[in-house]
């Protein structure tokens, strides 16, 4: 390629910058490094699950200057991205030290839940290893259980979406999905003792509310009726209450939707309605059987 080709192409795409100005972001504050991002979910699950996420050994002599070490990093890290996140808000425009302060508040007190976070990814741990036969260990849910880095990481975004830092959380939510297949939004609100199974393919809406000792299976959708703007401040996908398992492949719609506790979704369920508890939803297969048995041709088979 020639100097005036280079010319040529750098003309073209400065006019499409003129010309398609809306995916364009360059004379505004800067934007959260989604690189950066991604490196502070790493060092987060590494606080969270030590001596799993990192290849260095951890022991007695060490884990209190290697955890100060990380917090320190992780802090400052954070701060720097949360502070972007305000400055591309609109209201923070302009305000570079009330940002930065406000940064500092919500992920100092975002560290401080660590400890209380740990205990409920501990729950979440233990219900894969009652609830999946296949699984032998805590060691190998953690190190492979994709269903348990999508909860861990979603209850980290779930923090900084509900303390107004929601670009950063999508960012988490969004490298996360990307990783094990699991799209579970930031503003979801999920219970303790979660469990999802396999887990490819599961979507979990905003606004969506599950309670305790909830169990889904792989390609679940907790979805919404309606995708109008309008009612985007409204709950617009289902409730699902404490201790419901949910077969795969089941879809279930609507903000005004609760699925009872104790209640028992279906494979491939499709359901729009609400279901008291104890309920059993199941979508019976119709069955016929050929006449003729092996002999008869396949298209009596519907």
């Amino acid at each position: 390629m020639t100097t005036s080709h280079v010319d040529t192409l750098v003309d073209a795409l400065l006019e499409s910058y003129e010309r398609e100005g809306g995916i364009n972001h360059l004379h505004g504050h800067t934007l959260p490094s989604r690189d950066g991002v991604i490196g502070i979910v790493k060092d987060v699950e590494a606080l969270l699950f030590p001596g799993f996420h990192r290849d260095e050994k951890l022991s007695a002599e060490n884990l209190r200057f290697h955890i100060g070490s990380s917090l320190l990093d992780v802090h400052a890290r954070l701060v720097r991205e949360v502070t972007r996140n305000f400055h591309f808000d609109a209201g923070m425009e302009g305000e570079a030290d009330t940002a930065r302060r406000r940064a500092d508040d919500v992920v100092t007190y975002f560290l401080q839940q660590l400890p209380s976070l740990r205990g409920t990814l501990t729950t979440d741990v233990d219900a894969l290893l009652r609830g999946d036969p296949a699984a032998r260990s805590r060691e190998e849910i953690i190190l492979s259980y994709p269903g348990l880095r999508a909860i861990a990481v979603h209850r980290v975004a779930h923090f900084f979406w509900t303390h107004g830092v929601r670009l950063l959380a999508r960012m988490m939510s969004e490298y996360i999905h990307s990783r094990t297949g699991i799209d579970i939004h930031p503003g979801a609100r999920i219970g303790r003792h979660f469990h999802i199974d396999h887990g490819t393919g599961v979507v979990i809406g905003e606004t969506t509310v599950i309670g305790e000792q909830v169990k889904i299976y792989q390609g679940v959708s907790l979805g919404a009726l309606s995708v109008r703007k309008e009612l985007r401040e409204q709950q617009r996908h289902p409730t699902i209450e404490d201790r419901v398992t949910i077969y795969a492949g089941a879809t279930i719609l609507g903000g005004e939707t609760v699925i009872g506790h104790d209640s028992v979704i279906g494979g491939n369920v499709w359901l729009l309605r609400s279901v008291p508890p104890y309920s059993l939803v199941t979508s019976e297969p119709r069955v016929n059987v050929r006449p003729g048995g092996a002999d008869a041709p396949m298209e009596y088979i519907i």
